[in-house]
């Protein structure tokens, strides 16, 4: 790898989201020059207007691919093509895509990756942890209930510390390249039980609930989730739980030559920081 390789700045899209910005870190720690592409980023990016694709993409050579809201979205595909069409006429020559696990629309973007002429790696995710953390649900768990059109299933929470640590290194070397990896914590459990490990670390009670799809958007509207987000979300979720995602798979172990992280130890750490505190009749106000 040559110096100017070593040197070129790393794009990071949704670099301010869960897994992005704990990829930041890990590069800025390293002595990486990292590029954050986002609305707010310098220059800023966004999916939905390719005049902005240009700017994130001068000198970089290496892109952490994070499509939002989401890879299963109508129109993913498409415009994700014309990113990556877009990024290795730029001269990117590395791609690390961020997938959804148990989502046949998703697969069509990996494929895009996969057949862009430029080393690939894919990570294909379950549900993470710091969803409970670090989205709309800790709104949730703050109130007390945890309300998902889930029911019972299983599924493999991942971390997003061990998403993050695997596309630091597939972002910088090339031991991960045209690696294809399935990423899920080291242990099922339903909403449920997730919800109840949560109340056990942040020491008081929090209970889930199933509901109906149209029970969920209307939470979803309480909180001000756009329509069109709560839309996708509801048919990822009519899609993926469904139990197709219930076992574990070796992608963490495989990458990292480690256990992945368990999600009684991230539910301790998040509820160190207070952010399931419960909510007070001044904090609804």
């Amino acid at each position: 790898m040559t110096a100017n390789t070593i040197h070129a700045p790393i794009l990071v899209l949704g670099g301010t989201g869960k897994t992005g910005r704990r990829v930041v870190r890990r590069l800025t720690a390293a002595n990486r020059p990292v590029r954050v592409g986002s609305r707010t980023g310098e220059p800023p990016f966004e999916w939905t207007d390719e005049r902005t694709w240009d700017g994130v993409l001068t000198g970089v050579e290496s892109v952490y691919l994070v499509y939002y809201p989401d890879l299963a979205a109508p129109g993913a595909v498409d415009t994700v093509r014309s990113f990556t069409a877009r990024a290795v006429a730029a001269g990117v020559r590395r791609l690390v895509l961020l997938s959804g696990r148990g989502e046949p629309a998703a697969q069509l973007s990996e494929d895009v990756v996969r057949n862009s002429g430029v080393a690939w790696t894919i990570l294909r995710a379950s549900w993470f942890n710091q969803n409970f953390s670090e989205d709309f649900l800790a709104d949730f768990v703050r109130e007390g209930a945890v309300l998902l059109p889930a029911g019972e299933v299983a599924e493999p929470f991942v971390d997003a510390e061990d998403i993050a640590e695997i596309a630091a290194e597939a972002l910088t070397g090339d031991r991960h390249v045209g690696q294809l990896y399935e990423l899920t914590g080291p242990r099922l459990l339903t909403f449920a039980e997730a919800t109840a490990e949560i109340a056990r670390a942040a020491g008081r009670p929090i209970h889930y609930q199933s509901v109906p799809p149209e029970g969920y958007a209307a939470e979803m509207a309480r909180y001000d989730v756009p329509a069109e987000l709560v839309g996708v979300l509801i048919d990822l979720f009519g899609q993926v739980l469904d139990g197709r995602n219930a076992y574990l798979a070796d992608g963490v172990r495989r990458a990292l030559g480690r256990e992945p992280r368990d999600f009684a130890e991230y539910a301790h750490e998040a509820a160190g920081t207070g952010v399931w505190s419960a909510r007070t009749p001044v904090d609804a106000a």
